[in-house]
């Protein structure tokens, strides 16, 4: 892990196209600022955590109720 001291509203940038800001500091918090591209998706590390584990969850197959989907009736 590269480990890097910022004060207010000094940056650091990622590649060529992401540059990242300290906006403020207020007691323990750093706001940050973001520029990158558009296409790139941005996730705060909680919510990335919490999509992969719906994600994960949402996956799991029921093999009772798959069985009975087989079973329906065709139209």
């Amino acid at each position: 892990m590269l480990v890097l001291s910022r004060k207010k509203m000094e940056a650091l940038l990622i590649g060529e196209e992401i540059k990242i800001t300290v906006i403020g500091i207020e007691g323990d918090k750093v706001k940050l600022g973001i520029e990158a591209p558009e296409n790139l998706t941005i996730y705060r590390e909680e919510i990335y955590e919490a999509i992969k584990a719906e994600n994960k969850e949402a996956a799991v197959v029921d093999p009772d109720a798959l069985q009975e989907l087989l079973n329906l009736p065709q139209k």
